[in-house]
Parts: C-alpha cells; sequence; structure tokens
C-alpha cells in the first residue's frame, strides 16, 4: 500500500545559497545555507510557514550542519560553521526568540586536532555529541560547558595513545533517545556504536563499503539506519548488532543518499538525494511508499516536522509533514494526504 503526500507550499529562494541542514522544533524549523545568516520559520501558525527571525552574521563562512534534539523540548539548537566554529543556541521561553548561549572552544592541543564536522542532541538537550574530520566523537555537557567524553575510531581505538585522530573522517552521528548509544558514521564506510554508560566502543557495523552521509536511531532505539554514497539505507539491529535489511530503489541507478529521518512512530523512513528526489519508506516492509521529485536540483537535508496539536489549515487534519531542502535554495513543505 502507498502513501500520498502532496505539496503544501515551498517557501521560494528561502536563503541566497544551497541550503545544507534543516533542524525542527515543536512550533519552528531552523535552517542553515552557505550564507552567514541563520532562518527561523514558525511552522505552527500559517501554512506558508512565515519567517520569524534571522540569526544575522552566525557563521561569517556559512553554516553546514544545525541540530535540534528529536521530540525534545525546543529550547536548543546547535550549528557548526565552515570555518570551524561550533555554537550552542538557546530560546527564551517568554520571547520566542534566539540567541548565542555558548561557543565551543577551539582546541589547542595538537592531538586535539580536527575540526567539528557533524553533531546530535540528546533527547533532553543535555548532551552534544560532535564528530570531526578525524575520525573522533566528542560528547559535551551543554549545560555544564564541558567535554565529558571522547570516542576514537582510528588505530588506537582498542586503547593505545599513539594514533589518537587517525580514523576516518566522521561525516554523520547521532544519539538515541533513551541516551544510550551514539553513532557515527565515515567517509570509509564505517558505521560504530557506542555505549554511553560504559563509555566504548559496542559494534562496527560492515554492509555499506562507500561513504556514510547520514546515521538514525528509530525513535524506540531499536534500530539504526545508515546511508550515503552506495545508495542504499542499512538498517541495523541494536541488540545483537546485526545488518538486518537493506532500502533501495528499484530499476534506476542508486543516487547518493544525503540525509535520512524516522518519523515519530519508527514506522517510517524519510530520505532525501542528490537527485533531487524525496522517497518515504515502510521500514517493515523494506519499500519506498512514496516518492517526490519537485526538484532536479541535490537535496541536502529532509525532515519530518512535530505533528501539530491543530491544523494549519481548515481541511488540512493534524496527518503527518515533512520538509525538503538542498541546491535550489527553497524550503519544500509536503503534508499527509487526508485518508491516505
Amino acid at each position: 500500500m502507498s502513501k500520498q503526500y502532496l505539496t503544501l507550499h515551498t517557501v521560494d529562494q528561502a536563503h541566497p545559497t544551497e541550503i545544507f541542514s534543516l533542524a525542527p522544533t515543536p512550533n519552528a524549523l531552523i535552517s542553515a545555507s552557505g550564507s552567514s545568516h541563520l532562518l527561523v520559520h514558525s511552522t505552527t501558525t500559517s501554512p506558508t510557514f512565515p519567517l520569524v527571525q534571522t540569526l544575522s552574521n552566525a557563521h561569517r563562512l556559512g553554516c553546514h550542519h544545525i541540530t535540534t534534539a528529536r521530540s525534545g523540548p525546543g529550547n536548543t539548537f546547535v550549528s557548526v560553521g565552515f570555518g570551524g566554529d561550533t555554537k550552542v543556541w538557546h530560546r527564551n521561553p517568554e520571547t520566542d526568540q534566539w540567541s548565542l548561549y555558548w561557543t565551543l572552544p577551539t582546541p589547542d592541543n595538537k592531538k586535539e586536532k580536527g575540526d567539528v564536522w557533524a553533531v546530535a542532541l540528546s533527547a533532553d538537550e543535555g548532551y552534544l555529541a560532535a564528530t570531526t574530520s578525524d575520525g573522533r566523537i566528542h560528547v559535551w555537557d551543554v549545560l555544564g560547558k564541558q567535554k565529558i567524553q571522547s570516542y576514537e575510531t582510528g588505530a588506537s581505538a582498542g586503547g593505545g595513545h599513539e594514533s589518537v585522530g587517525t580514523g576516518s573522517f566522521a561525516m554523520a552521528v547521532d544519539l538515541s533517545r533513551d541516551g544510550k548509544f551514539t553513532a557515527s558514521g565515515h567517509e570509509n564506510g564505517g558505521v560504530y556504536v557506542f555505549n554511553n554508560d560504559a563509555g566504548r566502543m559496542v559494534y562496527s557495523l560492515s554492509g555499506l563499503a562507500k561513504p556514510i552521509r547520514a546515521v538514525a536511531f528509530s525513535p524506540g532505539c531499536k534500530r539504526l539506519a545508515a546511508a550515503g554514497n552506495a545508495g542504499i539505507i542499512a538498517i541495523y539491529d541494536m541488540q545483537h548488532g546485526e545488518h538486518v535489511a537493506n532500502l533501495s530503489a528499484t530499476g534506476t541507478r542508486p543516487a547518493w543518499i544525503t540525509s535520512i529521518d524516522w518519523n515519530d512512530t519508527g514506522e517510517y523512513l524519510l530520505s532525501g538525494s542528490l537527485d533531487g528526489k524525496v522517497r518515504v519508506w515502510d521500514v517493515a516492509r523494506g519499500v519506498c511508499v512514496a516518492t517526490h521529485s519537485e526538484t532536479e536540483s541535490a537535496l541536502w537535508c529532509v525532515r519530518w516536522l512535530p505533528k501539530s496539536e491543530k491544523a494549519l489549515a481548515p481541511g488540512m487534519g493534524k496527518g503527518e509533514m515533512f520538509v525538503a531542502a538542498g541546491a535550489n535554495r527553497g524550503l519544500t513543505f509536503y503534508r499527509e494526504a487526508t485518508g491516505s
């Protein structure tokens, strides 16, 4: 059975350059691009998704990653700029406006070199996982403003210190919603899972030999999805670290998958790829149930939006919505068709 999603609205030329990252909160969508500004659009007040705040000069050289806590309170987000700067932002609940809370320190130790790339927030917004270009994953206490854990994926991952920071470029990261696991995806195709309580690697997962651009834990924390240049979404079981399924489009040469996101029930995965296609996957059945191709330009990020307590417009209902963005500089919002 297929599902139907309709194009709800497109914010044309939302940014002056390519949009690289999206991060939803319960009532807003934050977007980042190659420009220095971060934009905040309301997702609960109007079906035109109006711009409600511009964070000017947030990152001088542009921003490649932003993250919020999935199913979190929506009071914190983190952004990473092309200049290597990582910033934590807080929302004032009285004014609903965002402001800079903290900028992560730049390491001065030679062994700590390696620019931050991908970031993920814990569900309670208390912890931040950040990957580096030399294969490490650092975990920070956000309120305490201190690093509390570092994971190695290179030659020293077994416990030695002679080869710190020799791992493959860590291109993706996620924290499980129960706080138990951190997962990272790497340029060499490696996918690693760490137990946060034990502070060590528990799984080195096989299955994809090409760069991994996205990893995502399911809401129930029982599955991990990973995808990238292979054009396939690999699904792993977190109880035993087994590769249990592949999701792939049929009849076409697979395009690089740049972004994936689970819906709140864990039934469906959203994916975006370099060929401009947005796909919705039924994970249990292992099939694609909806495909949209509003653009032939690359998509860099796709995200489900939290369900709203009220319909945005008469007759719309309260079905699922998602958003896609990329090289065409616009934000395209989709909604579930009534009755599908």
